[in-house]
């Protein structure tokens, strides 16, 4: 019933429709503090039932199929954003065991012992000890740190902050925040090289994510042109091959990339580039604005109706 209905708003040729899925981790096992991030467990039934109940197949391929007019019914495309390590010691055996390809989008500057501002801040909040804390300096003000969801309410809020500052600035701000509240947060989150390289070698995709994951529509052109040209040259310098999508950073048009940022991706040499903007692909999309959206549900039967219902057009 289910794959009759995704046939139905999802049907193959001229009319197919491309839905492409967002992650960013999969975890060990569960986390109190990154409710929104699948753990193997949760993660292992989403791919089986993208594998039973859709055509999985790699941006790479799906996206000109698509404007080819040969994208089968029900495709479906998995792709992964930064660069986390646990994307090649946890998700990729899981990808690997369904025959389920994917897409990862690497931020370059973080490879090898770097860490994203955010989960700096993250770890620093995880550390705090019960009580009282100042962030003043961080924006957050005055607060109390009582349970998991106050540290939920404390990071969101600091990175919120800082999210929109210079790349530079952010990072010495959330480094400046760990050592003044005495908290040493993990340098292994994100890959290495040879994880990686490991990902290319296992048949999934590599693509572009620039090299500091700045919001380009808070960068100078110039600077973010850097950004673009530099990750995708340091990832084929890696993986000895060309690296032909692209991530825009944070994702959302209009806000945090403009019309100017669609030219530069063209003209960096990438042959597609994706959003964050809900929704599914069709012929008539931009293939450098191609939609994505975040699968969050916890049982099978939402998340196959999620998924439905974003292929019907109706907000996720």
């Amino acid at each position: 019933m289910l794959r009759s209905l995704l046939s139905l708003l999802s049907p193959a040729g001229r009319r197919a429709r491309l839905s492409i899925l967002i992650y960013h981790r999969v975890l060990p096992k569960p986390d109190t503090l990154l409710p929104g991030e699948p753990d193997a467990a949760r993660f292992r039934w989403q791919i089986k039932l993208l594998a039973r109940y859709f055509n999985p197949l790699p941006l790479e391929e799906a996206v000109p199929r698509l404007f080819g007019g040969t994208l089968p019914a029900r495709a479906v495309c998995v792709t992964f954003d930064d660069g986390y390590a646990d994307n090649a010691t946890v998700a990729l055996p899981i990808l690997l065991e369904e025959g389920v390809p994917a897409t990862f989008f690497i931020a370059a500057g973080y490879l090898d012992g770097g860490r994203m501002f955010n989960d700096t801040v993250i770890e620093t909040v995880r550390n705090l000890p019960l009580g009282e804390v100042d962030l003043s300096q961080e924006g957050a003000g005055l607060r109390r740190v009582d349970s998991d969801a106050d540290r939920i309410a404390l990071y969101t809020d600091v990175i919120g902050c800082l999210k929109y500052l210079d790349p530079q600035e952010r990072s010495e701000c959330a480094e400046a925040m760990a050592t003044r509240l005495g908290v040493r947060p993990p340098d292994d989150l994100m890959m290495t090289t040879e994880q990686l390289r490991r990902l290319a070698d296992s048949g999934m995709g590599i693509g572009g994510h620039t090299i500091t994951h700045p919001i380009l529509s808070r960068v100078d052109r110039t600077t973010a042109q850097r950004e673009m040209l530099a990750g995708k040259e340091q990832l084929e310098e890696v993986l000895g091959r060309p690296v032909k999508l692209f991530a825009y950073p944070n994702g959302r048009p209009g806000r945090d990339y403009a019309p100017e940022h669609v030219d530069l991706a063209r003209q960096s040499g990438f042959e597609a580039a994706v959003s964050t903007a809900w929704g599914v692909a069709d012929w008539g999309t931009d293939p450098f604005q191609l939609p994505r959206f975040t699968p969050w549900d916890r049982t099978p039967l939402r998340f196959g109706l999620r998924l439905a219902r974003n292929l019907a057009g109706r907000p996720c």
